[in-house]
């Protein structure tokens, strides 16, 4: 179980991120089609997965505009954007905001994957959604990088992600 805030005030997650040098859990999660995906649709590229509370907040879209920008267009990875956002407001969200770079990711259909990253938030309001998160894969689905942000209200390290990536 890992601690990390909300404007200060502690809450727990279900357990740790996948540890550096580890293969990441196989997932199944949907995108803004209503088709689901696991970690082999994207076989053979590396993975940046920016695993955010929800897109209606502003340091989630900041992180996915970001990563839209330095690293979607590459064609050796992809940037995966997992929320518990319904894929109708994950797809608008992108639509509106013109990106174009990214994949988003819902967990309508099941909290697995919050569950087997770690990321699932337990107490307080904002349970039953994820915790802000980063990870990169390899294209074997090593983990390469991992950061749970302490603060839900902080945005992550983008520098450490895209050190990793180049």
């Amino acid at each position: 179980m890992a601690n990390i805030t909300l404007r200060g005030n502690p809450i727990k997650t279900n357990g740790e991120l996948p540890l550096l040098g580890s293969l990441a859990p196989n997932f199944s999660l949907v995108t803004k089609e209503l088709q689901d995906v696991n970690l082999d649709t994207f076989a053979g590229k590396k993975k940046l997965l920016n695993i955010v509370p929800s897109l209606d907040t502003p340091i989630c879209a900041t992180s996915t505009r970001k990563f839209n920008e330095t690293v979607g267009k590459r064609k050796d990875c992809v940037v995966l954007v997992i929320s518990a956002d319904l894929p109708f407001a994950a797809g608008r969200f992108c639509s509106t905001e013109g990106l174009e770079n990214v994949i988003t990711l819902s967990m309508m259909r099941s909290k697995n994957f919050a569950k087997d990253y770690g990321v699932l938030i337990e107490e307080g309001a904002l349970a039953g959604i994820t915790a802000r998160a980063l990870l990169v894969l390899d294209e074997q689905n090593k983990v390469l990088f991992s950061q749970l942000v302490p603060e839900i209200a902080q945005e992550p390290n983008y520098d450490g992600a895209l050190a990793v990536l180049n």
